[in-house]
């Protein structure tokens, strides 16, 4: 099963990074449109797909996240246009 790293660009242009198994579900939570999604966007609506990388394994999709939610704002996105593992 493949995991995704996602980054989302919220309304007020702040940033959000999380991980998932179906890219177009967590979208569709962070937006309201399902139940679910974070608190953080759930006021920062709407929220678009800003950034993802694909990961073989949840253990390094997370590893990726806690990388990503450390570097600078501006370095983020190319944090995840890389190529996956």
């Amino acid at each position: 099963m493949a995991w995704f790293v996602y980054l989302l660009e919220c309304a007020d242009s702040t940033l959000y990074c999380g991980v998932t198994t179906d890219l177009d579900r967590r979208l569709a939570e962070h937006n309201g449109e399902l139940p679910g999604g974070a608190r953080y966007t759930r006021s920062r609506r709407p929220v678009r797909l800003a950034a993802w990388a694909e990961r073989a394994d949840r253990s390094s999709a997370c590893a990726l996240e806690a990388r990503v939610k450390r570097a600078r704002k501006a370095d983020k996105p190319d944090l995840l246009s890389g190529p996956g593992e």
